[in-house]
């Protein structure tokens, strides 16, 4: 987690309000980051069957790919302005996959040595998330009895 906020969001995100330039960053990087996804993921399922989701595959797997790119290319190697870090990693990427997060911070554990923890997160996440989806869709479906 230390890694991933210190080659993305660094200082920014210790901050107790957001400005309201930021806000608009992660408004337009986000709006940006929706249409994106959904294009993509719905030409993917287009060319391929839909019975499997490769559209969402596609989107996190270039999303965590693309954020592991950036994150070293642009912030490490450029130094990129963190006002379009907040744009491009909690806007766009944050709105095209919130995947691309969990993903870097799981290799963030692994890179301090934490394999324990990476896997605990990677099963945690991962089972309570379809658990999660689960109970939702069950409650949902108990309301509109």
């Amino acid at each position: 987690m230390e890694i991933f906020h210190n080659r993305v969001v660094t200082k920014v995100a210790t901050q107790t309000a957001l400005t309201s330039m930021q806000i608009l960053v992660i408004m337009l990087g986000g709006g940006l980051g929706a249409v994106a996804r959904f294009v993509l993921s719905t030409t993917v399922n287009e060319k391929l069957s839909t019975n499997f989701p490769y559209g969402t595959l596609t989107v996190n797997v270039l999303g965590s790919f693309v954020m592991g790119f950036l994150a070293v290319f642009l912030v490490e190697k450029m130094g990129l302005d963190p006002l379009l870090r907040l744009g491009i990693f909690v806007g766009f990427l944050g709105a095209f996959t919130t995947f691309s997060t969990f993903s870097m911070e799981t290799l963030n554990l692994l890179e301090q040595g934490e394999s324990l923890r990476a896997l605990v997160n990677i099963f945690i996440s991962v089972s309570f998330s379809v658990l999660a989806v689960w109970l939702g869709a069950i409650l949902a479906k108990q309301l509109g009895s």
